[in-house]
C-alpha cells in the first residue's frame, strides 16, 4: 500500500472526517436549538461548551500521544504492542476522566461565578454543565478508540460512529430541549443529557464493535494483565506537551468568550453563532491534518524521513483546494447559515460580519493545523507545547486589548484567530525545515 498515495489519504481523512462533524454536530445541534430558545440560551451554551471542551482536550491530549506512538509501532508492524498503548491508554484515560468529573462536580459553581458577570448566564451555564460533565466518562473513552484507529490507519469503523452520535444526538435535542416525543421540556439541560446520551451510544457501538470484528488477539486488545507504567510513560513523554498545549490553546479560547460576556449577552450570542460555525468549517482541514500527523508518524517509523517535509507540502496544497470552496460559499452567503441558528432579524444582521471573517480565517486556520500537526507527528511534541505556548501570548494580548482596554466591534475582536494561525504556521514551518526533528526517537 502506497501510504502516502491521494486514494490512501482520503481513505483515512473522510471517517476522520465525519467523526469530527459528529462531534461537533453535537454543538452545532445545541447552537442551533438553544438559538431558537432565547439569546440568553445561546450565548450561556458558549461559554458551558467551551469550558467542557477545554477539559475534555486534556484527555484529547493524550489519546494524541497514544496515537503518534500506535502509528510509529504500526509503521514498524509491532501489533503486539498496539494494545499495550490502547489498554493502558484506556485505563489512564478512565481514571482521568473521574478526577476531572470529580473535580467539576465540586467546584464548577464557583468557577463560573468567578468568571461570569451576568446573573442569567450564570445561572444557564450551570444548567447545561450540571449534566453535561457526565458526558467525560463516555468521551475520555471514546477518543482512546479513535487514537487506535487513526494510529493503525483503519479508520471506516469511525464512519458509523460518527452517524451514530450524530443521529443520537439530534433525536434527543429535538425531543427533550423542546418537550416532543413525549418527553418533558428541559430547556439548556436537555441539551446536556442529549450530549451525555449520544457519548454513552457512540462507546457502546465502539466498544462491541472492537470486541467482534477486530483481530484482538493480534493487537493484543483487552488483553490486560495489569498495568504497564512504563507504556503509560511513554506515552504521557509524547503526550504530556500537547495535553497542555491543548488545555492551554482551548482555556484561551474559553477566555475569549469571557472577555466578550463582557461586551454584553448580544455579542456573546453572535460570537456562540461565529464560533459553531468555524468548528463546523474547520473539520476538513483538521481532519486532513490528524491523518497528516499519523501519516508523518508512520513515515517516521518505515525509515522515510526523507519523504516527510515534500509529503507535508503536498498536503498544504490539497488543504488549501480542500477548503476554498467552503471559504467562498459562506463569505457570500453568511445570513442563510445565520438562519440556522436563530430567526431574529437583528441578530442575523449583527452577526454578518463576524461569519466574513470565520471564512477567512478558517483557511489560514487548516494549513496552520496540518503545520502543526505535522510537528507533533515527528514526536517532538515539546516543540509543538514551546510553539503554542509563544503564540497564545500574543493571541491573548490582542483580545484583551480588542474586547477590554480599547473595546471594538464583535468582528474586530474574531481577527485574533488571523494572528494565531499565521504565527503558528510560519514557527512551526520553520521548525520542520530547520529542526532536529529527524534524529528524535520514541
Amino acid at each position: 500500500m502506497n501510504l502516502i498515495s491521494n486514494k490512501n489519504i482520503f481513505n483515512i481523512a473522510y471517517p476522520v472526517c465525519l467523526t469530527l462533524i459528529a462531534q461537533n454536530i453535537i454543538n452545532v445541534t445545541d447552537t442551533a436549538f438553544l438559538g431558537h430558545l432565547n439569546e440568553t440560551a445561546l450565548g450561556a451554551s458558549a461559554i458551558a461548551g467551551m469550558f467542557y471542551i477545554a477539559v475534555y482536550i486534556v484527555g484529547f491530549g493524550f489519546s494524541q500521544g497514544a496515537q503518534i506512538l500506535t502509528g510509529r509501532r504500526n509503521g514498524e508492524k509491532d501489533y503486539a504492542k498496539i494494545g499495550l498503548i490502547f489498554n493502558n491508554g484506556l485505563f489512564f484515560n478512565f481514571v482521568l476522566s473521574i478526577i476531572i468529573f470529580t473535580f467539576s462536580y465540586f467546584y464548577i459553581s464557583q468557577i463560573t461565578r468567578f468568571l461570569v458577570t451576568s446573573d442569567d448566564i450564570y445561572n444557564a451555564v450551570l444548567e447545561y454543565l450540571d449534566w453535561r460533565i457526565y458526558g467525560f466518562f463516555f468521551a475520555f473513552l471514546n477518543i482512546m478508540f479513535r487514537s487506535l484507529y487513526v494510529g493503525i490507519t483503519k479508520t471506516r469503523v469511525l464512519t458509523a460512529s460518527a452517524l451514530i452520535t450524530s443521529v443520537t444526538n439530534v433525536f434527543f435535542d429535538y425531543a427533550m430541549i423542546f418537550g416532543n416525543c413525549g418527553f418533558p421540556e428541559l430547556g439548556i439541560a436537555g441539551a446536556a443529557i442529549a450530549s451525555v446520551i449520544a457519548e454513552g451510544v457512540t462507546f457502546l457501538f465502539l466498544l462491541i464493535y472492537t470486541l467482534l470484528k477486530m483481530d484482538t488477539k493480534r493487537y493484543m486488545l483487552f488483553y490486560f494483565s495489569k498495568i504497564d507504567w512504563k507504556i503509560i510513560k511513554q506515552m504521557l513523554n509524547l503526550s504530556i506537551f500537547i495535553m497542555f498545549q491543548f488545555f492551554i490553546s482551548t482555556s484561551t479560547w474559553f477566555l475569549f468568550f469571557i472577555f466578550i460576556e463582557r461586551m454584553g449577552e448580544r455579542p456573546l450570542a453572535i460570537t456562540n453563532i461565529g464560533r459553531s460555525l468555524y468548528m463546523l468549517l474547520m473539520i476538513p482541514g483538521i481532519a486532513l491534518s490528524t491523518t497528516i500527523s499519523t501519516i508523518v508518524s508512520n513515515l517516521i517509523g518505515e525509515g522515510r524521513k526523507n519523504e516527510v517535509l515534500p509529503f507535508i507540502n503536498r498536503m498544504i496544497k490539497i488543504t488549501l483546494i480542500a477548503v476554498a470552496p467552503f471559504m467562498i460559499f459562506t463569505f457570500i452567503m453568511p445570513e442563510l447559515i445565520i438562519q440556522i441558528y436563530t430567526d431574529d432579524i437583528d441578530l442575523i444582521k449583527a452577526s454578518v460580519p463576524v461569519i466574513k471573517v470565520v471564512s477567512i480565517a478558517m483557511t489560514f486556520c487548516a494549513v496552520g493545523n496540518v503545520i502543526f500537526n505535522s510537528v507533533s507527528g515527528t514526536g517532538n511534541t515539546r516543540t509543538a507545547f514551546l510553539i503554542e505556548f509563544v503564540t497564545m501570548f500574543f493571541y491573548i494580548s490582542y483580545i484583551y486589548y480588542t474586547a477590554i482596554l480599547h473595546p471594538c466591534t464583535t468582528a474586530v475582536v474574531w481577527l485574533s484567530e488571523f494572528v494565531y494561525w499565521i504565527l503558528i504556521g510560519i514557527s512551526g514551518y520553520y521548525y520542520l525545515k530547520k529542526g532536529n526533528w529527524q534524529k528524535k526517537e520514541i
